[in-house]
C-alpha cells in the first residue's frame, strides 16, 4: 500500500504548489510538501555557538508566526551573558562544571529572562573587526581566565570577573544599557517585553530510558551547564511532536549528533544506512575489485549516493547509542518543514548555521531513522504538543 500511496503524495504535494529541489550531486531529489515561514539562514562561522543560533532562530520564527514581524537578533548578545555566568559558576564550583562554547538552547529563554535581548544591528558581536564570527581566539583566552583563578589556592580576588567582562567587551562589544530601534529607545529589557514572547510557553523534549517517560530531569550532557531539565517521552511521541507542530504552522529547535557518516552537509541531506559487510558483497561485482580489501569493499558499498535502505531505530537501540556515546551533543539547528525524495520517503527539511554555500542554500534534509537515532532534544511551543501527548507530560 505504501509503494503506491506515497508517490500519490508527492504528486499531489507539486499539484498544490510544493517546491522541488534541484538535483543534488548525491542522486537524491527531494520536494518539499511542508514548510513554515522562518526568518533568514545564520552563519556560526568559527564559533561554537550554534544553541544560541539554533535558539534564537527560533524565537525569531515564533514572532514571525505570531505577528508577521519579521526580525534579526543578536546571538552574541546570549553567548555574551552566557559567558559571563558560566564563569561565575565554574569559579563557584571549584572548577566541577563546564566551562566552554557549547551551550542548550535553554540558555536563549534564560538570558532573555534574565537580560533582555537586543538587535543583531545593535549588538552584532564583531567588535574585534572581523567580517565573519571568529572564536577561535576568544574561547582559550577566556578559559586561560577562569583556570588561573580558579587554580590559585585560597581566597579569590575581586578583579578576574572584570578580566572576563573586558575580554568579552573587547571580543564582542561593550553591552548598551540603552539603544534606538525603528524609532523608539529601548532597554535590553524593555526591547525583550516588547516581542510579546513569554518563555513559559516553550518546553524541551527529550526521550530516553534511563529517566521515567512523562516526568522531567536534567539532561545529562556537558552543555546544559544549567542543569535545566527537559521533558521525556518515547521516541516516538517526540516525532509525532515534531509531525503535529510542523503541522499546525510552528517550526522546531532541533538539538543533534552530526558526526555520523550519513551526515552529509554539503550534499544536503543526512541518513542512516543500512551498513553491508564483507560477506554480504558476496558474488556482487564490487566482490571482484581483487584490489580492494574487505574493509575498503565495505567503505565502497556503504558510500550513500541517493536514497538508500536505513536502520530501524527503537527505543533500544537509541538509548544504546547514548550511553556509548556514538550519540553526542553536536549541533543545533532548527526543524522548519517536511519533504519526500524522488521514492516518496518522508524527510524533515532543517534550517542550519552554517551559512549558504551549499546545494541547498543553507538547508537539507534530514531521514525518519536519523531523526529517531540521533536526536538530543526539541524545543517546541507548548500549544504545539498533542493534547494526549500534553496530558501525559502534564502540561
Amino acid at each position: 500500500m505504501r509503494k503506491y500511496i506515497l508517490p500519490f503524495v508527492v504528486l499531489s504535494a507539486l499539484a498544490a504548489g510544493a517546491s522541488e529541489t534541484p538535483d543534488s550531486v548525491s542522486g537524491f531529489k527531494f520536494t518539499d510538501i511542508k514548510t513554515v515561514p522562518c526568518t533568514s539562514v545564520k552563519d556560526q562561522n568559527k564559533s561554537g555557538t550554534c544553541w544560541s543560533f539554533s535558539g534564537l532562530g527560533f524565537i525569531e520564527n515564533e514572532i514571525l508566526r505570531a505577528s508577521g514581524r519579521e526580525l534579526d537578533l543578536s546571538e552574541m548578545w546570549i553567548v555574551r551573558h552566557c559567558y559571563q555566568d558560566k564563569a561565575d559558576r565554574y569559579i563557584r564550583m571549584d572548577g566541577k562544571t563546564n566551562f566552554a562554547a557549547g551551550g542548550s538552547v535553554l540558555d536563549v529563554a534564560y538570558v532573555i529572562d534574565n537580560y533582555g535581548i537586543v538587535p543583531e544591528a545593535v549588538y552584532g558581536g564583531l567588535e574585534y573587526g572581523e567580517e565573519k564570527h571568529d572564536h577561535y581566539e576568544l574561547d582559550p583566552v577566556l578559559t586561560g581566565i577562569v583556570t588561573a583563578v580558579n587554580d590559585k589556592s585560597g581566597k579569590k580576588s575581586t578583579a578576574w570577573r572584570k578580566a572576563v567582562a573586558a575580554t568579552l567587551d573587547a571580543y564582542l562589544g561593550v553591552k548598551p544599557e540603552t539603544f534606538e530601534f525603528e524609532g523608539k529607545t529601548y532597554t535590553p529589557k524593555s526591547f525583550a517585553e516588547s516581542l510579546g514572547i513569554n518563555t513559559a510557553d516553550y518546553v524541551a523534549v527529550t526521550s530516553f530510558t534511563h529517566h521515567p517517560f512523562y516526568t522531567q530531569f536534567p539532561l545529562e550532557v556537558a552543555d546544559n551547564w544549567l542543569w535545566l531539565p527537559y521533558h521525556n517521552v518515547p521516541m516516538d511521541e517526540m516525532k509525532a511532536i515534531v509531525d503535529n507542530a510542523l503541522n499546525s504552522g510552528y517550526t522546531v529547535a532541533w538539538a543533534a549528533d552530526v558526526s555520523e557518516p550519513g551526515f552529509k552537509w554539503k550534499e544536503g541531506f543526512a541518513v542512516m544506512p543500512k551498513k553491508k559487510t564483507a560477506a554480504d558483497l558476496e558474488g556482487t561485482e564490487l566482490a571482484r575489485w581483487v584490489k580492494l580489501s574487505d574493509k575498503e569493499r565495505e567503505e565502497e558499498q556503504n558510500k550513500v549516493t541517493g536514497p538508500t535502505e536505513e536502520i530501524v531505530v527503537t527505543q533500544e537501540l537509541r538509548q544504546q547509542m547514548f550511553d556509548s556515546h556514538e550519540t553526542t551533543d553536536d549541533h543545533g539547528m532548527i526543524i522548519i518543514g517536511k519533504a519526500v525524495d524522488q521514492n516518496g520517503t518522508p524527510y524533515y527539511k532543517v534550517k542550519n548555521s552554517w551559512d549558504t554555500n551549499q546545494v541547498y542554500d543553507g538547508y537539507f534534509y534530514v531521514s525518519e531513522p536519523y531523526f529517531l537515532a540521533k536526536t538530543i532534544d526539541i524545543y517546541v511551543n507548548r500549544a504545539a504538543v498533542p493534547d494526549a501527548i500534553a496530558k501525559k507530560m502534564k502540561l
